[in-house]
């Protein structure tokens, strides 16, 4: 997987100099979003390097797949990445844009999961506290899973706090066996 995302950060790094400079963020994400789930399509991926399928079937193919959010840049790249055979980088390339655009916009993804649904005042101290902690702007999604018996787990990228009932077991049960 390291090496899809070595060739893929070139391409994404590109694009997202070309976002940055257009202040088209959000477009190109949906331009990347949508060419990665095409090339995710099992069907489009089988096609992919098959030697029954030319480069321009393939192009027109995935430019009617995806829709006119393509756009003429984002038809530009596909071109680009069928000529280079690097098409299956696709969900490589939108996943280290998307890392590059959160740490422009010094924003992170954080899911909050809790054993019972949390009234809203005190859901909204805790992503204040935790969009202190984390000096960014939070976009979070929420879970309830009531196997944690109780608490709540916080995960923001590598980061995981755990304050759960049965994360405090499972950390009183490591220091009893240690």
């Amino acid at each position: 997987m390291a090496e899809l995302s070595t060739l893929a950060r070139p391409y994404a790094k590109a694009v997202f100099e070309l976002a940055r400079d257009a202040s088209r963020f959000g477009d190109w994400s949906a331009i990347l979003r949508g060419l990665a789930d095409a090339v995710s399509d099992p069907a489009v991926a089988s096609a992919i390097g098959h030697p029954a399928v030319s480069k321009g079937q393939l192009s027109q193919a995935l430019v009617e797949a995806i829709g006119p959010q393509i756009g003429a840049d984002g038809s530009n790249l596909l071109h680009l990445l069928i000529d280079n055979g690097r098409l299956k980088l696709a969900p490589a390339i939108a996943a280290e844009f998307e890392a590059l655009r959160a740490e422009a916009e010094a924003t992170i993804d954080v899911e909050i999961t809790t054993a019972s649904v949390v009234e809203p005042a005190r859901l909204a101290e805790l992503i204040d506290a935790v969009a202190k902690r984390l000096s960014r702007k939070l976009n979070v999604t929420t879970k309830v899973d009531e196997s944690l018996l109780g608490g709540a787990v916080i995960r923001a990228g590598d980061l995981v706090i755990d304050g759960s009932a049965v994360g405090e077991l499972d950390r009183l049960r490591q220091q009893l066996i240690a």
